[in-house]
């Protein structure tokens, strides 16, 4: 799987996503993670890629030609001008990315993330060349790079081979619409609190459902919206 990520700071992707998980997986040719320096095609021996908003207002807009140009250059340079890939803007008005979306990505070959910066990037390229807008959450951040970042990460999580144990990606928080249960590892005490002797039984049918009553328990506490989905979904009653 290959991501291809538009930035003003290759360095932060690249240097963040090359640990860890990411980081194996890229060292076992399981994905491929290419920064494009948006900069590279300012055009200007300054690098300015930016300028004032038409109308006025606060702040600076990321001009719609090194965008392009940058965009352009992955198409070209990496044979994919017959199916060109989806393209992913980070910004708030987008749609809020999820479990369900990263499932979806995931089976993409190719990805292509654009990184804002200033106050944003001129309506027209984005109109050109953006697939989807996604948002990680109602707040405003100085620039797309980290939103980029977490949604390689969950999209890597869900590769063949990435996590190793191909039930890792399974039996984890939002399989299925639930939260995660509870987990435990040694001492079987810990400051007077004990490990759930159920757990300690090794009878695997009442582990099975101590974790999957744990799971309804805990979206219901801490995500009853979730919990509500998932009782629609799956016609149970309250």
């Amino acid at each position: 799987m290959n991501f291809y990520i538009m930035t003003l700071f290759p360095e932060m992707v690249s240097n963040g996503l090359a640990e860890s998980i990411t980081g194996r997986a890229i060292n076992n040719n399981l994905i491929s993670v290419n920064t494009v320096n948006i900069r590279d095609f300012a055009g200007n021996k300054y690098g300015h890629v930016d300028d004032y908003t038409y109308g006025g207002g606060a702040g600076m807009l990321m001009q719609a030609e090194p965008v392009y140009k940058a965009y352009h250059s992955i198409i070209e340079n990496n044979n994919l001008t017959e199916k060109k890939p989806r393209v992913i803007y980070m910004t708030p008005q987008g749609t809020p990315f999820n479990q369900a979306m990263a499932e979806g990505l995931s089976k993409e070959e190719d990805i292509i993330l654009l990184c804002g910066h200033y106050e944003g990037i001129d309506e027209r390229v984005l109109e050109m060349i953006v697939t989807d807008n996604v948002s990680i959450g109602d707040f405003v951040l100085t620039g797309g790079e980290l939103p980029a970042m977490m949604i390689v990460d969950a999209v890597s999580r869900l590769v063949p081979g990435v996590l190793g144990g191909e039930d890792s990606a399974v039996y984890e928080s939002f399989y299925d619409g639930l939260l995660e249960y509870p987990q435990y590892t040694r001492p079987e005490i810990f400051m007077g609190k004990e490990v759930p002797a159920v757990l300690l039984s090794g009878h695997h049918k009442n582990i099975e459902k101590w974790r999957y009553e744990q799971s309804l328990l805990r979206t219901k506490e801490r995500r009853p919206d979730l919990y509500e989905k998932y009782l629609k979904n799956h016609n149970l009653k309250k």
